[in-house]
């Protein structure tokens, strides 16, 4: 099936298909009584780049999308230890111009997480002349924010109820933020804190079906996963992206390398020209970026808001979501 056509139909499907934990927002809240952002999407991005390379291109639509004026990415947060792994999202935000885009990096998260494709290293690739492939715009990573402070300086800035949380990777930099006291950025607490100026998370991660293995990314760190369900605030929007939004929304590495011909100076290229990512990967990640993009649509709203009530049995969450 042509590339195009199957990635409109897997859009489709996740319009379809995502799964909400919501609720309404709490009249007697003041936060709940403010006006509605109306605005562009503002977007964070939360990854385990690293490891598998969906990741690469859920991050190149969101720089497409802003560049297009239907976004704007306000950080990205490295939810997988090593700053190597933060000098790739370097890389990614530089190439292609969007080097000022600041970066997070979790610093004590899950300890040696399996990597499916380790292609941090294809950072450091050198050209014919033996000169850096890729450009940076960080000189200092161990200058890097933790993931949870950079999360404080972004939605304190903001207006209420307007960022877009995009996780596809582990939950470790939101545990943390919820876990967080005021501070110079804000005097709420990190709960009260993404109450008041988070819209809406999307999650690519958990399982909706009879016959698929738990979550990957939620089982991994299960010691953060747990506070951060158990932490997050209800009155804000959950969208889960499951596992089979993606299942069947295969880019192969050859049809990858062929799309890029035009030139071989460019990161997802490198990473599936020195890579294995014949691994069996989907393209699970870009699902949620889809989806928190095309959010604001009224008739995706009367798609997505379910009753919280799915949620309200606590073996079913720990199914669905590996914990």
């Amino acid at each position: 099936m042509n590339k195009i056509i199957q990635w409109i139909l897997a859009a489709i499907f996740v319009y379809g298909a995502m799964t909400a934990l919501t609720s309404c927002s709490n009249d007697d809240d003041p936060v709940g009584q403010q006006d509605e952002y109306t605005g562009v999407p503002l977007i964070i991005f939360d990854t385990d780049i690293g490891s598998s390379a969906d990741d690469l291109f859920a991050l190149e639509m969101l720089y497409r999308y802003e560049d297009e004026g239907r976004c704007r990415l306000l950080g990205v947060m490295v939810d997988r230890e090593n700053e190597r792994n933060a000098a790739f999202a370097d890389v990614m935000n530089t190439y292609f111009g969007h080097g000022d885009v600041p970066i997070g990096l979790i610093r004590d998260g899950i300890k040696e997480p399996k990597i499916w494709i380790d292609y941090a290293h294809v950072a450091d690739t050198k050209d014919g002349d033996g000169q850096p492939m890729f450009g940076r715009s960080i000189a200092d990573y161990s200058s890097l924010p933790d993931g949870w402070r950079l999360y404080r300086r972004l939605l304190a800035a903001q207006p209420d109820r307007s960022v877009s949380i995009v996780s596809v990777g582990f939950v470790t930099c939101l545990a943390q933020l919820l876990a967080s006291g005021a501070d110079e950025y804000s005097s709420l607490s990190g709960v009260e804190l993404v109450r008041r100026k988070v819209k809406c998370i999307y999650l690519q991660g958990g399982v909706f079906g009879e016959a698929v293995e738990p979550d990957f990314n939620f089982a991994q760190g299960i010691t953060f996963s747990k506070p951060f369900f158990q932490n997050w605030p209800q009155e804000v929007d959950m969208v889960f992206s499951p596992m089979e939004a993606g299942q069947d929304v295969e880019y192969t590495p050859e049809q990858v390398i062929s799309d890029i011909a035009w030139t071989d100076v460019h990161p997802i290229k490198q990473v599936y020209m020195q890579c294995n990512c014949n691994t069996g990967q989907m393209m699970w990640d870009p699902m949620a970026v889809i989806h928190a993009v095309a959010y604001r649509l009224p008739s995706l709203k009367s798609i997505i808001r379910l009753s919280r009530s799915i949620c309200s049995n606590d073996a079913l969450l720990r199914y669905r979501c590996g914990i």
